[in-house]
């Protein structure tokens, strides 16, 4: 039995997670749930799997959630009752939207627990802090990104012949790899000139070929910026440098990565997309799941292509190569920028074209600085976020 605490339980990963928990009751017990402010579904999700406690950020939701909890579930609220289930579980699941989810992720790492990380953000933001923290002993990374999950799949089968030291954590690169190569549909806009992408609309923005994810996330994959925090995660997860992470379109969206080895093959993770694939993956790891997600009937499957990704048109993907490479303060304004640029977007603030112009220019007033508490990443996020306002206040006048 594997004790699972779920952050972010509203949103699409955590009501994901909790259909394959609740596929196999046997196998997971829920010690804690949370949400920002979701009272209805976190309730009835708090009824089905009867956590020990229920964590809600918005402490002015209590007195409608507290009713509607079972008898014995502890509620706790505020802005610190995240992060303070983080550790209550084996498994800590981070389902949180966006930069929000980086105390979580810190305190689920110093718990010494292993991180079910579907929350990119956090890693890419304030990446020094979390590689600290990501030494505690017994705390581990298991990312649930589609295509990093792809990627610890593939390196496992180097970590099985003996060239990887630890297949939870890939913290060096095997010797033997050449390049990690990641996959992208192209999103609603794959193949579009940037005269038809002025006047994108939010419905179309949200509408994803392939995948049925949160507005946030379906927005920076229409930009192509969600590859490019994708390019930085990969960094980070399993240390091989920009100059070794390559990006291609696939609009199939079957092949979810590839590693590339030096001899010159390549080995590929394939399913059809089903994020429940990588959520039971990381539950399970290093076994699997008894189900199969997103297995392919490969009578029916007709073709796999693939392309490069147009960097001048969807300019977020290059903003985000030069982030990373610059390394310290550099990717937290990035995705701070991002973050807001995004937010404005979706009120109706902005265009979708202006998201990548937002960023750009946000990161022109970007200042090295070092990220070794926290607190500097708090710092750095807040001052990125005030620059990219009145960045985007600029462009709406």
């Amino acid at each position: 039995m594997t004790s699972v605490a779920l952050v972010g339980s509203t949103g699409s990963n955590g009501t994901q997670t909790l259909d394959v928990i609740g596929r196999h009751p046997e196998q997971f017990t829920v010690t804690a749930l949370g949400a920002w402010s979701s009272v209805e579904l976190l309730a009835a999700q708090a009824q089905r799997f009867a956590p020990a406690v229920v964590a809600i950020g918005d402490e002015r939701r209590v007195g409608e959630l507290a009713p509607l909890l079972p008898p014995g579930t502890e509620l706790i609220a505020g802005v610190d009752a995240l992060s303070d289930i983080a550790a209550l579980g084996e498994v800590c699941v981070n389902g949180v939207v966006g930069f929000a989810g980086l105390s979580v992720t810190i305190a689920a790492l110093m718990g010494g627990r292993r991180l079910a990380l579907a929350n990119k953000e956090s890693l890419i933001a304030g990446a020094p802090v979390v590689q600290v923290a990501r030494a505690t002993p017994g705390a581990e990374i298991v990312p649930v990104d589609s295509e990093h999950c792809a990627i610890h799949q593939c390196l496992g089968q180097a970590h099985h012949r003996g060239a990887v030291s630890s297949a939870a954590q890939f913290l060096e690169p095997p010797p033997e790899l050449n390049r990690l190569v990641l996959t992208a549909s192209g999103g609603p806009f794959r193949g579009w000139t940037a005269d038809q992408l002025r006047s994108v609309t939010r419905e179309q923005a949200l509408s994803h070929p392939t995948w049925k994810m949160g507005p946030k996330i379906t927005v920076d994959s229409s930009t192509l910026m969600n590859k490019g925090l994708e390019v930085i995660e990969a960094h980070e997860l399993f240390g091989v440098d920009y100059d070794r992470i390559a990006v291609v379109i696939h609009p199939q969206s079957i092949i979810h990565s590839m590693v590339e080895w030096c001899d010159g093959a390549t080995i590929a993770q394939l399913s059809n997309p089903d994020m429940r694939l990588p959520i039971g993956y990381a539950l399970c790891y290093p076994h699997r799941y008894a189900e199969p997600f997103g297995a392919i009937d490969w009578t029916t499957l007709s073709e796999l292509t693939f392309s490069v990704p147009d960097e001048r048109t969807f300019s977020c993907l290059a903003l985000a190569y030069e982030a990373g490479r610059e390394g310290g303060s550099a990717p937290a304004w990035l995705n701070a920028a991002n973050e807001v640029a995004v937010e404005a977007f979706l009120s109706g603030r902005i265009a979708w074209s202006e998201i990548a112009t937002i960023v750009r220019e946000t990161l022109s007033h970007h200042e090295a600085t070092k990220l070794v508490t926290v607190r500097d990443v708090l710092d750095a996020d807040a001052e990125a976020r005030r620059v990219a306002d009145g960045v985007a206040k600029a462009a709406i006048a």
